[in-house]
C-alpha cells in the first residue's frame, strides 16, 4: 500500500486506528481454547468485529514466536484471512528486526514478500546496511524505532551525547547537542523517504512531537502507548498531525482484551468504535478530513 492509498483509507474510515494483535494465548477467552487454533480464532473474531473502525492491524511477533511452529501457523492464517480486506487495512509486522545486511535481506523477504505485510518495525542500532534491505520492496514500508514509550527509553534514546555526564566521562566536551533519537531520525533520511519510511514515537512522549515534526514534517508516525500506557490521543493529534494525517495510533490491550468472556468481540468493537469517533472528531478539528 503506497502513501496516497494509506491516506485515502484514513479519509474513507475517518480513522487512524491501528489495532495491535498482541494475542497472548494466556489472556484470550477460555471458551476459545476448544478451537483447533485458538489464537487464529481470536484474531479472526477481533478482525471481523473491528475492521470497519481500524485502518491497520499490527501483530506483535513475540506472541506468535512464543508458541513455536503453532504460533507461526496462527500468524500465517491471520495474514491469509486479512487478504480479503487487502484494500481496507494496512498490515504491520511488529518484529523489531535489525541485523547485518544479508540477514536483514532474509528478514525482509520473510515478512514483506512471503508473509506479505505492508510494513515492518526495524531497530536502527546496526546502521545503514541493516535497514536498507527492507526498503527494496515496492509499496512496502520500514517503521524505524525512534522514541519509544517505555521507561527505559531514557537510557539511550533521549541522551544528548555532547551534554550527558556519561559521554563527558569518556572525553566528549559539553556543548549544545541533540538527543540521540533525533540523530537517528536525521541520519535515516539518507536511507529512505516519506514514501517508504515511518517512525515509531511513543504517545507518552507527545510533546516531543513538536520538534520531531520540525525534522520530519511529512513522514508517517506510528504511535503506540495510547490507552493502557497512559498516552493521550488529543495530545498526539495536537502535536503530531500533518496535512495528510501522518499518524497511525496503535491500541492493543484496551481493545482486544476489553473483555475476557464470550462477549470479547462485541466489547472490542465498542472500544474500537469509541476510539474511531474520537479520531473522527480530531481529524475534523484539524481540517484533515
Amino acid at each position: 500500500m503506497n502513501r496516497l492509498e494509506l491516506f485515502r483509507l484514513i479519509e474513507k474510515k475517518h480513522s487512524l486506528l491501528c489495532i495491535g494483535l498482541d494475542s497472548d494465548i494466556k489472556k484470550i477467552p477460555l471458551h476459545l481454547l476448544d478451537h483447533e487454533d485458538p489464537v487464529f480464532e481470536f484474531n479472526k473474531q477481533i478482525i471481523d468485529a473491528t475492521h470497519e473502525h481500524a485502518v491497520a492491524y499490527k501483530p506483535n511477533m513475540a506472541f506468535y514466536e512464543a508458541n513455536g511452529s503453532k504460533g507461526w501457523i496462527s500468524l500465517e492464517k491471520t495474514m491469509k484471512y486479512l487478504e480479503q480486506f487487502k484494500n481496507e487495512v494496512f498490515t504491520i509486522a511488529d518484529a523489531k528486526r535489525g541485523d547485518i545486511g544479508n540477514t536483514s535481506e532474509q528478514y525482509a523477504r520473510a515478512f514483506l514478500e512471503v508473509m506479505d505485510f505492508d510494513a515492518i518495525t526495524v531497530a536502527p542500532y546496526m546502521g545503514t546496511d541493516s535497514v536498507t534491505p527492507f526498503m527494496k520492496f515496492k509499496d512496502k514500508w520500514v517503521i524505524l524505532l525512534a522514541l519509544t514509550s517505555n521507561e527505559g527509553a531514557k537510557d539511550f534514546q533521549t541522551l544528548q551525547p555532547h551534554r550527558s555526564k556519561f559521554f563527558q566521562k569518556i572525553g566528549l566536551k559539553k556543548k549544545k547537542g541533540q538527543p540521540l533519537f533525533e540523530i537517528v531520525i536525521r541520519k535515516s533520511f539518507e536511507w529512505g523517504s516519506n514514501n517508504n519510511l515511518m517512525f515509531v514515537v511513543g504517545a507518552t512522549r507527545a510533546r516531543s512531537l513538536t520538534n520531531i515534526r520540525k525534522i520530519i514534517p511529512y513522514h508517517f508516525l506510528l504511535i503506540p502507548g495510547v490507552g493502557a500506557q497512559g498516552g493521550s490521543l488529543a495530545q498526539v493529534a495536537k502535536y503530531g498531525l500533518n496535512k495528510q494525517c501522518g499518524l497511525l495510533v496503535n491500541s492493543s490491550r484496551n481493545i482486544i482484551f476489553a473483555s475476557g468472556k464470550e462477549d470479547f468481540a462485541t466489547r472490542a468493537a465498542e472500544e474500537a468504535y469509541n476510539m474511531q469517533k474520537q479520531m473522527k472528531a480530531l481529524l475534523s478539528k484539524y481540517h484533515i478530513c
